[in-house]
C-alpha cells in the first residue's frame, strides 16, 4: 500500500506523523520516500546509513550560434521565459527552464539541442528494516517536481511505501501524492489549519485519492476543524494532545515512539483504519 502523508499548511507535524507511524509499523518491509525535496529532515530523525547518492539533471536547450538566425520562435514558443533571442544572441535561463523540448522542436534552422543542467540529488539509504529515499533540490533552484518525480522512480511496489509530502498544495503536493492509495492529511486545530486543509480536500478531491485528517496539538485551538470533518463526512484517524515531551523529544531530532512506546500500538491503530478505508 502507498500511503501519502501531507498537509496544506507547513509545520502541522507531517513529518513527525510519518517517521513515527514508520516506525510503528510490523508488517513486512517500508520503503519510505521524502519528497519534500526544499527541506527534506526525514533523515535527520532516522538517521540512515547512506549507501548511494546520484546526481538529479534537468535538460536544457543548447544552442548552436552558428546555425541560429535569431528569428525568435523559440522565444516566442517558450511560456516560462526561459529564452530570450537578441539580435545577435540568444540568452538562456535555466532556472526557467522546464525541459520541454518544444523550443527545439520549434526551430527551423535545427539549431537547439539538449544538455544536462544539475539541480539536486538523490540519497538512499537504510535504518532498521526502513529504506530511505529523499532528494535534496540545490540551493538557488526553483524547480522541485523533476526531483520528486526521480524520488517516487525509486519506489518499490512489493512493499509498503510511506510518502513524506512537502506542505502547501501546489506542484511538488500533486506530484507527491498522485498515484498513492490514501493521504494522511495533517492538521492542528487553528484558522490557519483549518483554512488550508479545506483547499487540500478540494485538491485531493479533484485527484480522486481517498483520505483521512489526523490533528496534532488536538488540545490546543478550537473544535472547528471536528465540526469540519463531521460536516463532511471526513474521518478523523487520530487525535494527538500536546505533550511537551513530544516537543523536547523532536528538538533533539528523537522519534517520540522510541520513548513513548504506548504510541506505536495508537500508529498501528491508525494505520489499521487505513487498511479498512482502502479496503473495496
Amino acid at each position: 500500500m502507498i500511503v501519502a502523508v501531507a498537509s496544506g499548511k507547513g509545520g502541522t507535524g507531517k513529518t513527525s506523523v510519518a517517521v513515527n507511524m514508520s516506525l510503528s509499523l510490523k508488517d513486512g518491509p517500508i520503503q519510505f520516500l521524502d519528497c519534500d525535496v526544499e527541506e527534506p529532515n526525514a533523515h535527520l530523525f532516522l538517521r540512515p546509513e547512506i549507501k548511494h547518492i546520484e546526481a538529479v539533471y534537468n535538460s536544457i536547450p543548447s544552442i548552436e550560434e552558428a546555425l541560429c538566425n535569431h528569428c525568435g520562435k523559440c522565444a516566442e514558443f517558450c511560456q516560462y521565459n526561459a529564452i530570450f533571442v537578441a539580435s545577435q544572441k540568444v540568452l538562456i535561463f535555466p532556472e526557467l527552464c522546464h525541459s520541454c523540448g518544444g523550443c527545439a522542436l520549434v526551430c527551423p534552422q535545427k539549431a537547439i539541442s539538449e544538455e544536462k543542467y544539475r539541480i539536486g540529488s538523490i540519497k538512499i539509504g537504510s535504518v532498521r528494516g526502513i529504506e530511505l529515499v529523499y532528494g535534496e533540490l540545490n540551493v538557488g533552484k526553483p524547480l522541485s517536481v523533476p526531483i520528486i518525480k526521480e524520488v517516487k522512480k525509486k519506489m518499490k511496489k512489493d512493499r509498503t511505501v510511506i510518502l513524506d509530502s512537502p506542505p502547501g498544495t501546489s506542484c511538488p503536493v500533486i506530484e507527491t501524492v498522485r498515484g498513492s492509495d490514501f493521504c494522511i492529511l495533517v492538521t492542528e486545530p487553528t484558522p490557519f489549519g483549518l483554512h488550508d486543509l479545506e483547499i487540500t480536500v478540494e485538491v485531493l478531491d479533484r485527484l480522486k485519492i481517498p483520505y483521512g485528517v489526523l490533528i496534532n496539538r488536538a488540545d490546543l485551538g478550537d473544535e472547528k476543524v471536528q465540526e469540519f470533518c463531521q460536516k463532511r463526512n471526513i474521518p478523523i484517524l487520530l487525535e494527538i494532545p500536546y505533550q511537551r515531551t513530544m516537543a523536547e523529544l523532536y528538538s533533539k531530532g528523537i522519534p517520540f515512539v522510541q520513548e513513548m512506546p504506548e504510541w506505536k500500538e495508537k500508529f498501528q491503530e491508525l494505520w489499521k483504519k487505513v487498511e479498512r478505508l482502502c479496503a473495496p
